[in-house]
């Protein structure tokens, strides 16, 4: 198959009035933003893009909407892209597709590889080498242009801070404008070739192709954001919509040009002129209100793409068409073409790659910082966007002798891909080797894990291990599988451990901190011959409250009837011996409500007489405490936290504790793993935590004598 399409000599006449619709209009006059190839506006526009973006990643909290930023930048990238396929076609009557890839190659991949070298290099140095190695993983997906979809494998949702953040997480936005581009030329280059054979319009071909892609794009977009949060934000399948409007508006450019040259129509009247200019001035100053509308207005819970991205998608699309190459007075567009923000829409791509690992790395060394921090360290990540723009972007961008070879162009995109590619393997062996390599503090006894009231700290032996070691501890998880459910299930299925045919059935009932207690009640039930019954749903409390889910993006219903099905499923079936319950304690930070939410879930399950027993939640390190061990080796507990800072007030459990809540008893180990004003997080040979918040199943498992101890003290087992 050659590289190129001939779209006929009919594309090289203009026809009369009267066949504007047919192959040989395609051609047209081309209005002065086509002519110069250069609109101003849509510089400006770009820096608006990049503002938003950077102060939502600072914190600035005037800007929780920022985030749109990344759907003008992807609406801009469609209309200029296609407007560009556009002009090749009414030019030359052809386009070519190395042609195309080549440019793309200079302007996109060069700065890009040069920022993941740079950060992987960084990386090496400020990182622990857990983290290293998590980075070094995204670098390698990010060179490779599936950023996104290696984030969606994760389940990463675009700033939840489950883990530590990686520096790479903004290029999944560069992955999904790369994976619309490989589809889109050459699906454009088929309607061309279509239309020749066909005698079909070429400019109807593509309007219809762009409309179905639009329509699929944005169906699926508002029904995964429904479902699967980070699929709906990250994919290139539910973000094509917006690129494919702003090649809508490429196309409707270009129309407009035709049908407004002289040979085409008559000249407009002044009545005319004024009308369209008002309608012009209107559109382009409502949708600079829809996009800055949605900057303010949106925030980090907003059901985003969904419905929501049509305003700040929209109200670019309205921008751009109501803008020309010569902005009007008075227009948004001569605002947009003043020259600080065309200076900053220049720098828009490079200060895009800069900004967020430069605040990554630098948190990673400060902790986390003020929204004013986080402001300073943005304008200071232009410095390196700056030179990056001089010294790498632009010069092999305008390079002439790379732009008349597409094939130079092509092996430096490749060599681009290559580096960070080297570079990110390089920064994944180094930290496999630290790890393989370090050397291994001795951990502190637990000696009161069965008997005491606190920890009673001995000599540690030399030379003893931690177990699991740092690389193992994310994966240290309770044996339950899909017992755990997911956000979108509404009820849990059959889940039996222990003893499965003894008549004693013990419940184990909550969301992941309650999950988390399942190695220990396991051993318990193996040990007595319990039949253990798991009702586990991540992310969703047992206390009687609706709370939002982050990975939906929206009020989690789903919690809600789950924990009613549950409830009345433990009412029905067979007497229970014992139910646990536990929750993550900061759902919220009301006290009053928390309350009111708990004792009217554990009032509901009083009518079956059966004891419950109230898992107070663990103290919540708030830092992912592998990825902080893993750079202190040699001394593990330097990455103990505060006490204070990280036993959550729990009213339910300070009633429980004055036998204030009738057939409830308290279980609270907080004593043995915070036995100090510290928190430890290597006690007895464990490592305490899998994350910033969950214990190892390891860990839980060393309190099973601790637990059995209470219930026999409580007189609830024997």
């Amino acid at each position: 198959m050659t590289s190129g399409a001939s779209a006929g000599p009919a594309l090289a006449q203009q026809h009369r009035r009267g066949h504007q619709d047919s192959p040989d209009a395609e051609r047209g006059v081309q209005s002065d933003a086509d002519r110069s190839g250069y609109r101003p506006d849509i510089e400006g526009l770009r820096a608006v893009a990049v503002l938003g973006v950077v102060a939502y990643h600072a914190a600035v909290p005037w800007f929780t909407g920022g985030y749109v930023g990344v759907d003008v930048f992807f609406v801009i990238s469609g209309f200029l892209i296609t407007g560009l396929l556009l002009k090749q076609i009414a030019r030359d009557g052809r386009f070519r597709l190395r042609d195309f890839y080549a440019r793309r190659a200079r302007r996109i991949l060069p700065a890009a590889g040069v920022v993941m070298a740079a950060t992987a290099a960084a990386s090496a140095i400020v990182l622990p080498p857990l983290v290293q190695r998590d980075v070094a993983k995204d670098i390698i997906a990010s060179a490779l242009n599936v950023g996104n979809w290696w984030f969606i494998a994760g389940q990463t949702d675009y700033l939840d801070a489950g883990r530590a953040q990686s520096p790479m997480l903004h290029y999944w936005s560069l992955g999904v404008e790369e994976q619309f581009y490989l589809v889109w030329a050459p699906l454009a280059l088929l309607v061309v070739l279509a239309a020749r054979r066909l005698r079909f319009p070429t400019f109807t071909g593509l309007a219809i192709t762009l409309g179905a892609v639009v329509a699929v794009s944005l169906y699926l977009c508002v029904y995964l954001t429904a479902v699967n949060g980070p699929l709906a934000y990250l994919s290139s399948v539910t973000r094509a919509w917006q690129f494919g409007l702003g090649g809508l508006a490429a196309l409707l450019v270009h129309r407009m040009a035709i049908r407004a040259a002289p040979s085409a129509s008559p000249a407009a009247s002044p009545a005319r002129r004024r009308a369209a200019r008002a309608a012009r001035l209107l559109l382009g100053w409502g949708g600079a209100a829809a996009v800055v509308g949605a900057m303010v207005v949106f925030t980090a819970r907003t059901a985003f793409p969904g419905y929501a991205a049509l305003l700040p998608t929209v109200g670019t699309a309205a921008v751009i068409l109501a803008g020309t190459a010569t902005p009007a007075f008075g227009s948004v567009g001569q605002l947009l073409a003043t020259s600080p923000a065309r200076a900053i829409g220049r720098l828009s791509y490079s200060w895009y790659l800069w900004h967020w690992p430069v605040l990554i790395l630098a948190e990673a060394v400060t902790r986390p910082q003020p929204w004013q921090v986080k402001a300073a360290l943005m304008l200071a990540s232009a410095v390196p966007a700056y030179l990056t723009m001089r010294l790498v972007e632009n010069p092999l961008r305008l390079w002439r002798r790379l732009s008349v070879r597409p094939g130079w162009s092509l092996a430096l995109g490749a060599a681009a891909i290559t580096i960070p590619l080297v570079a990110g393997l390089g920064l994944h062996t180094n930290a496999k080797t630290i790890l393989a390599n370090a050397p291994v503090a001795p951990p502190l006894p637990m000696v009161g894990a069965t008997d005491g009231e606190h920890l009673v700290f001995d000599p540690p032996t030399l030379g003893a291990t931690f177990r699991p070691s740092p690389a193992d501890a994310r994966g240290d998880l309770p044996a339950i599988g899909t017992c755990q459910i997911p956000p979108q299930w509404t009820e849990s299925p059959p889940c039996l451990f222990g003893d499965t045919k003894s008549p004693t059935r013990v419940i184990l009932f909550g969301d992941s901190h309650a999950a988390q207690w399942f190695p220990a009640l396991d051993s318990l039930a193996h040990k007595r011959g319990w039949s253990l019954e798991v009702l586990a749903k991540s992310g969703c409390p047992v206390a009687s409250m609706t709370v939002n889910n982050g990975q939906l993006g929206r009020v989690y219903t789903e919690c809600d009837r789950w924990r009613q099905n549950s409830i009345t499923r433990i009412l029905n079936e067979r007497h229970p011996a014992l139910i646990f319950v536990s929750q993550l304690q900061g759902y919220t930070p009301d006290q009053d409500l928390l309350q009111r939410a708990w004792l009217k879930s554990l009032n509901a399950l009083a009518p079956r007489g059966v004891p419950i027993v109230y898992l107070r939640d663990t103290p919540y390190p708030g830092v992912d405490v592998p990825a902080c061990v893993s750079g202190a080796m040699t001394n593990p507990n330097s990455c103990a936290f505060k006490r204070a800072d990280s036993v959550s007030p729990d009213p339910v459990a300070d009633l429980i504790a004055v036998h204030a809540v009738p057939q409830t008893n308290l279980v609270d180990v907080d004593d043995l793993l915070c036995p100090t004003e510290s928190c430890y997080v290597v006690l007895d040979g464990i490592l305490l935590y899998r994350d910033n918040s969950h214990l190892t199943a390891t860990a839980a498992t060393l309190l099973a004598p601790r637990l059995e101890k209470a219930l026999i003290d409580m007189s609830l087992v024997s």
